[in-house]
């Protein structure tokens, strides 16, 4: 029997919340504010050297971005309590788990979830990366090879648990500069990009979600 792959792009509740309010604050207030601000600006003088006019048409358009970018991905989005997952897991490793593991004497915790919420550092990782593509399914006792660019690497799953994850989507620096506006652009198409290709490497939704 064919598996279908997965497309859904999943986030936990925490993200999806975080989301909404970015969208709420964008349409409801700033822009608005903004918005305001380039009528005035307007009003004083040449609009081509109009160091405000032309600040506040910048800021405007990329509000605008990622207006059109949170609207698309909250359409998009399949929320995924993690508390909600320890029922259907079954001991498996799922989207919302978190997982301990064991490599070369070291253990380190890592904790699935969606690419808005990813940060390493924290130990967030998302379930389309190459680690958390290699935990899904797996159990605990199981080894895990996961390979990387920089060679290959095998763990040992030692802990699994589902517990409230606070996560949060990835931080927007300040509308106005030019060059703040292509890093947001650049961003947003690269999660787009990994949501396409990702996609076709993330598993089925039993392996994310379970049935």
């Amino acid at each position: 029997m064919t598996q279908q792959v997965s497309t859904a792009l999943y986030m936990t509740p925490a993200c999806a919340e975080a989301l909404r309010a970015e969208l709420q604050d964008l349409l409801y207030t700033q822009r608005p504010a903004m918005a305001r601000t380039a009528q005035w600006a307007a009003g004083n003088g040449d609009r081509s050297e109009n160091a405000d006019y032309q600040y506040a048409k910048r800021a405007l358009r990329r509000f605008d971005g990622r207006i059109r970018f949170l609207s698309k991905r909250l359409e998009q989005a399949q929320v995924i309590d993690p508390l909600q997952q320890a029922q259907r897991a079954q001991g498996r490793v799922l989207f919302g788990a978190t997982v301990t593991v064991e490599e070369d004497g070291e253990e380190r915790q890592f904790c699935i979830v969606g690419v808005d919420e990813t940060d390493p550092a924290r130990g967030l990782i998302s379930y389309q990366a190459p680690l958390g593509r290699a935990l899904l399914g797996k159990r605990v006792g199981d080894l895990v090879l996961v390979r990387t660019p920089g060679g290959e690497r095998e763990l040992e799953i030692i802990a699994l648990e589902y517990g409230a994850i606070d996560s949060r989507p990835h931080p927007v620096a300040p509308a106005g500069a030019e060059a703040e506006d292509e890093a947001e652009d650049e961003a947003e198409d690269e999660a787009e990009d990994e949501d396409e290709v990702g996609a076709a490497d993330a598993g089925t939704d039993t392996d994310v979600m379970a049935e």
